[in-house]
């Protein structure tokens, strides 16, 4: 039973969530950093011809889903090990009257801007 807490490399897919929610809670670091991504806008995606790229500090973004729907801004932080990102903008009123960023997933955003200040970044892309 103890084996099922490990995280496996060559693990392809199931059709069973409750089996793809152990993988993404078991995996690394490096793996979890390719799931904080989000969807080009058209403009976008003409441009790069991919559908999605990992998300940035910097990137401007619209927020699909949720309570925030609609609102744009730029991402401030990006949390890899809870696959948030917190956005300019996107903010909750807390009991003491402070605010405070409210995380956002990153599948419920849309890439309207790209943060070109990384060279790499766009390395891979030309590649293809």
């Amino acid at each position: 039973m103890e084996n099922q807490n490990k995280w496996a490399k060559t693990w392809k897919s199931s059709v069973q969530p409750r089996k793809q929610r152990a993988y993404v809670k078991n995996a690394p670091l490096h793996v979890r950093n390719k799931l904080v991504c989000s969807h080009l806008s058209k403009e976008l995606r003409v441009k790069f011809k991919t559908r999605s790229f990992r998300v940035r500090k910097g990137d401007k973004v619209k927020v699909l889903r949720g309570q925030f729907k609609g609102k744009m801004g730029k991402v401030e932080n990006v949390n890899t090990k809870r696959q948030k990102i917190y956005i300019t903008g996107v903010e909750q009123t807390k009991m003491d009257g402070s605010k405070a960023l409210y995380p956002v997933n990153a599948s419920n955003v849309m890439i309207l801007e790209l943060d070109s200040s990384d060279k790499r970044r766009f390395n891979e892309v030309k590649k293809k």
